[in-house]
């Protein structure tokens, strides 16, 4: 499936906060992208621009194509609880996003790429599907052969993140998926009501 892939720090300008982590280059231009990226005099922002630009920020943070964040919209309809925080929900449930959370790998990006070539387990059976929806229980780990891969080791090495709804152990190089997180443990700066409002037009 397509994904984006042109450079990061374009879009993390265009929603004026690094939304893919750590940037320098967005660090030092820290305004929207153009030649008048840098005019403070640009016009205010329709309802529906705000909207529209929150959606955009929830894809591309989350590394999800049009199509299939309005089917996930769909389902978060369909549960029971707040839609806006159960759409949260469903992104943070993606085996991509566990296995970014986990610190396998830095980004995203490069969690889709492990599941993708085969390095990621759910319940000790290969998992190549990026937008599998995780269960609270669920065990995901690296696969045997692939516990010596630098880049994977590299990652977990660099990583100091921890959240309440994940355990990780070192030594298996494996975690679990406790429980779907809260809204408030959710860290991504994202304002799913106006997103519900987007689709509810």
């Amino acid at each position: 499936m397509a994904r984006y892939t042109g450079p990061k720090s374009k879009i993390a300008r265009k929603f004026g906060e690094a939304i893919f982590g750590d940037d320098k280059a967005f660090e030092k231009k820290n305004y929207p992208p153009g030649q008048h990226g840098n005019n403070r005099r640009r016009g205010k922002k329709s309802e529906y621009a705000i909207q529209l630009m929150e959606k955009q920020k929830a894809k591309y943070t989350y590394g999800i194509l049009e199509r299939q964040f309005r089917n996930l919209f769909a389902s978060a309809k369909r549960k029971e609880g707040v839609t806006g925080e159960v759409l949260l929900q469903l992104c943070e449930s993606r085996l991509d996003n566990v296995v970014y959370r986990m610190g396998i790998a830095p980004t995203r990006r490069g969690a889709r790429q492990l599941v993708s070539h085969r390095h990621i387990t759910v319940n000790g059976e290969l998992v190549n599907i990026p937008s599998y929806s995780l269960k609270a229980g669920d065990v995901v780990g690296v696969r045997e052969k692939s516990k010596s891969v630098q880049a994977i080791n590299d990652s977990l090495g660099n990583n100091s993140s921890v959240y309440e709804w994940i355990t990780w152990n070192g030594e298996k190089k494996e975690g679990t998926f406790v429980a779907v997180p809260e809204r408030l443990q959710i860290p991504e700066n994202i304002k799913e009501q106006l997103i519900v409002e987007l689709y509810s037009k």
